[in-house]
């Protein structure tokens, strides 16, 4: 069996090493240990060794580990496609959401927001390597996007996401990263208050690091293998 306190150690420490190795302050890198595909015991090793945010791709797997979870004052990211009829639960049980890729999605998130809530946090997914099908808004669309989010005020718009294309050279990794990172630039150019960029999984996260990442999303490296 993995030892998953060994490996978010490990890994916390070689996300530190990269910080000095790019020029990063330190912790200005965080991690979000995704749990798709893994048991509310393998979440709660990671909690004991000090992870805190966590990140799951579909509603109905995560609700049940949230409420077994409760207690222990976790913040759960969705970070999967949405559909429409899982808005409300997603608005209701998450605290970020950073797979928000068009105005009807956000408008439904921010309506369905508790009031007893704080704004639910959000990312707008950008398809970074303008691949048909995945999801994901387009470069020319990111403007007015962010302009309509932020005119919700249940919804708190804090930075762009992206699942780029596979690639297996460091150099053509950071190539991809490098052009959201150019976009987040000009949408801070523009007065949008961003704070998060959040890119790098378990195969290209050193490069993510290398193009300004400030969140990594990271399972297999940390859980191993998803059953």
């Amino acid at each position: 069996m993995i030892d998953i306190s060994s490996q978010l150690h490990s890994l916390k420490e070689s996300i530190r090493e990269c910080e000095i190795k790019y020029h990063r302050d330190p912790n200005s890198v965080s991690l979000l240990a995704v749990t798709k595909g893994q048991s509310v015991e393998a979440i709660l090793q990671a909690v004991e060794a000090g992870q805190y945010l966590f990140g799951e791709n579909y509603l109905q797997e995560a609700l049940p580990k949230i409420a077994q979870l409760d207690k222990k004052e976790l913040e759960w990211h969705f970070i999967g496609p949405i559909q429409s009829n899982k808005t409300r639960k997603i608005a209701e049980h998450f605290s970020w959401v950073q797979s928000v890729s068009n105005a009807r999605i956000a408008k439904r998130l921010n309506d369905q927001r508790p009031s007893d809530l704080p704004p639910l946090n959000i990312c707008l997914e950008v398809n970074i390597s303008q691949e048909i099908t995945k999801e994901g808004v387009s470069f020319q669309d990111i403007f007015s996007l962010a302009d309509y989010c932020t005119s919700l005020p249940r919804l708190k718009l804090r930075g762009l996401m992206a699942i780029p294309a596979p690639k297996k050279i460091f150099s053509e990794q950071c190539a991809e990263f490098n052009k959201l990172k150019n976009l987040y630039n000009l949408l801070l150019e523009k007065g949008f208050m961003l704070d998060t960029l959040s890119i790098g999984m378990s195969n290209d996260w050193e490069a993510a690091i290398a193009e300004g990442s400030t969140m990594l999303r990271i399972g297999t490296k940390i859980f191993g293998q998803r059953n």
